[in-house]
């Protein structure tokens, strides 16, 4: 990833657990794990298991040149020969009891999941901190009227506190899935060749699979899945989905910061959102950020699900596809959330300038207010009709709505006064139950 784009596209949490080194020590945890079970469990000796360990133990034993030579040829063979190579110093004849009853399948996927552990633990904090600075901005402005967006145009009165926790809502779902997703993610893979654990003896195999998922704190592997990729596919849909939402909001604040609009705006320091060319730019940044992370992020899903048509028992291709992916859908799924996470803890409301669109049509916002209260006098077809034409009048003549209806007969013959007319025709009288509705999403 370019240096200069790193800092827009990626976290450093998420680069340091992507990184070839946090990744090969995964690589060796496994194996470390490995020894120490069979060790336990008498398959291999235990001064090779402690040689095995105490290589395993340190990333700074393995030669990472050397390593990158050899994955040319063979993607985990290098490493292994660098145990090996080790504990013979160590322990003369016993390396060779390294990597034992397994294969590089096994080491690369747990390897995997491990990483992916890490990452869901990122997530599910800067998750949290999205909910919270929502959950504060719904509860702020949960009395706060604005006008609801219908195809882009006004529909009727709502909280921008209402807007928020529908946001807020969906958030909490994510973080559901998260929950049930992470059960069937973090499972070990430890097979051996097949995935039937044949060169274990057969009454120790399942026992040693039990006792290394246990030391990773992963849980063991009802059956093999070296070509049932559905659990990574999962992730990346869910990634695809929770990015999706952190676009969703970005689009909507980036309409709500149009100049014409201006009811939000991006927290500011200097220069932020600069334009080289208008000086008096101020450009949603995080907003566009968001949207471009998320779009990359539900392509790179789709390639996930490539990956789940592998086959027989290895995969000769679409298996590969994940070690290019997991790393760059992860990545940028934590520079989204981090995106969004900034945008809602900086935002700047402006409630005089809802207030100030709310006016905008004159009245012609709460038309439906007016409507329904006809509807039982004339009958609701006939009550939109009348509406309709005053409306189009309305903005024809750049007339206030309650003027056009206080002049027509047919609304005053239906027994609305003055009064009652200038009532239905305040949006802060037609916010339905967006207040309610608040208060039951953040639980006030």
């Amino acid at each position: 990833m370019s240096s200069i784009f790193r800092t827009i596209f990626s976290t450093p949490e998420m680069l340091a657990i992507w990184s070839d080194t946090k990744r090969i020590a995964f690589c060796l945890e496994f194996e470390r794990g490995l020894a120490i079970v069979h060790a336990q469990l008498g398959i291999i000796p235990q001064e090779a298991a402690d040689a095995i360990s105490e290589f395993c133990s340190d990333v700074s034993n393995v030669n990472l040149e050397e390593l990158k030579e050899h994955t040319k040829s063979s993607l985990f063979f290098g490493l292994v020969k660098q145990i090996v190579r080790y504990v013979n110093t160590k322990a003369p004849g016993y390396g060779e009891w390294a990597h034992w009853g397994t294969t590089a399948q096994d080491v690369t996927d747990t390897t995997a999941v491990l990483q992916l552990r890490e990452t869901l633990d990122v997530v599910t904090t800067t998750l949290e901190g999205i909910m919270t600075g929502l959950r504060d901005l719904a509860v702020a402005h949960k009395s706060t009227p604005m006008a609801a967006r219908s195809h882009l145009q006004h529909a009727v009165p709502i909280t921008f506190g209402f807007k928020l926790a529908r946001l807020l809502s969906t958030f909490q779902r994510h973080r559901e899935r998260l929950l049930q997703l992470k059960e069937r993610l973090l499972v070990l893979q430890f097979g051996g060749a097949a995935g039937t654990l044949a060169t274990l003896p057969a009454d120790k195999a399942l026992e040693c699979q039990v006792a290394l998922a246990q030391f990773l704190h992963l849980s063991p592997p009802d059956i093999a899945w070296h070509t049932e990729r559905d659990r990574f596919a999962e992730l990346a849909g869910f990634f695809a989905l929770l990015t999706s939402t952190c676009a969703k909001f970005a689009l909507d604040m980036k309409l709500l910061m149009q100049t014409e609009v201006g009811e939000v705006s991006e927290n500011f320091h200097h220069h932020r959102g600069a334009s080289t060319a208008m000086p008096q730019k101020r450009n949603p940044l995080s907003c566009g950020y968001i949207t471009a992370i998320a779009t990359s992020v539900r392509h790179h899903a789709g390639a996930m699900y490539e990956a789940v048509v592998a086959d027989h028992e290895r995969s000769s291709g679409p298996w590969q596809l994940e070690w290019l992916i997991l790393p760059e859908i992860s990545i940028l799924t934590g520079a989204a959330l981090k995106h969004t996470q900034d945008l809602v803890t900086g935002l700047q409301v402006y409630p005089e300038a809802m207030t100030r669109n709310l006016d905008a049509t004159k009245g012609g916002i709460v038309s439906e207010a007016v409507m329904m209260h006809l509807a039982p006098r004339m009958g609701r077809h006939a009550a939109h009709d009348v509406v309709y034409e005053l409306c189009r009048k309305s903005v024809e003549n750049n007339t206030h709505l309650v003027d056009l209806l206080e002049a027509d007969e047919r609304v005053t013959s239906a027994g609305l006064s003055k009064g009652a007319l200038e009532q239905l025709c305040d949006p802060g009288n037609y916010l339905g139950l967006s207040v309610e509705m608040v208060e039951r999403v953040v639980g006030v």
